[in-house]
């Protein structure tokens, strides 16, 4: 039991990689240097797929580029409606991200969701876009006028809902990462070498999906009700 134990908190520990000598030492955790490299991972491939664009006559490569691009804009489209349009570059970015992190395990890198600041930075950038649509949308007026309706009395719970929602994203997204955890620990523990094996696919590549997926389902679904 003592092994399970340290198993899932060598999983779960962000250790330091190097330290910043600025203001008596910053350190950088094991997941900002992951995000780093997910980010160069989306720029160059951002890159090497938009290289040699056509209007007419155009490649397999630009076909199904374009295939993909349309399936996603058009379903956060559906989502958010018209005046949300503005928001589907961010929401597809965080997706990929997401998706990209709990993947990146198969490449032998600790994903960055397994670290609860990325998961509450990523919910907090998420509620602070929301409420700036809404300011957007209605001003700021309207939208302080938006914690009284229905009714006025129920605007303290409107106002703690400004707290509530993010800290239901952050710790939805990394409660199923702790989950997918814990049963990997166990399955190891229990299980021969090779038996796992399926398993940790499952959770790196569909599961991990499927969680960015709820979080830019729900995030669009805050963003819908913050515009209209």
């Amino acid at each position: 039991m003592d092994k399970l134990v340290e198993s899932l908190m060598e999983e779960l520990n962000c250790n330091t990689v190097f330290t910043i000598p600025l203001f008596g030492g910053i350190p950088v955790l094991e997941s900002v240097v992951v995000t780093w490299i997910i980010m160069a991972i989306m720029m160059i491939g951002s890159l090497i797929l938009v290289k040699g664009l056509k209007m007419r006559n155009i490649g397999k490569k630009q076909a199904a580029l374009e295939s993909g691009f349309t399936f996603l804009y058009r379903f956060f489209a559906d989502l958010l409606g018209k005046d949300g349009k503005a928001y589907i570059p961010y929401l597809i970015t965080v997706m990929l991200y997401i998706a990209i992190a709990n993947m990146i395990g198969l490449l032998g890198f600790k994903s960055p969701t397994k670290d609860l600041n990325v998961t509450a930075s990523l919910a907090v950038m998420s509620i602070v876009l929301v409420e700036a649509a809404g300011i957007r949308k209605r001003g700021i007026k309207g939208w302080l006028k938006s914690f009284a309706e229905p009714i006025p009395i129920i605007a303290p719970i409107n106002v703690l809902e400004l707290f509530i929602r993010p800290l239901s994203l952050c710790m939805r997204l990394f409660g199923n990462v702790l989950g997918a955890v814990v049963v990997m620990a166990l399955i190891k523990y229990l299980l021969p070498v090779v038996v796992p094996l399926p398993f940790s696919g499952y959770f790196d590549i569909f599961d991990g999906v499927i969680q960015a997926y709820v979080f830019v389902f729900l995030t669009s679904l805050y963003i819908k009700e913050a515009v209209e």
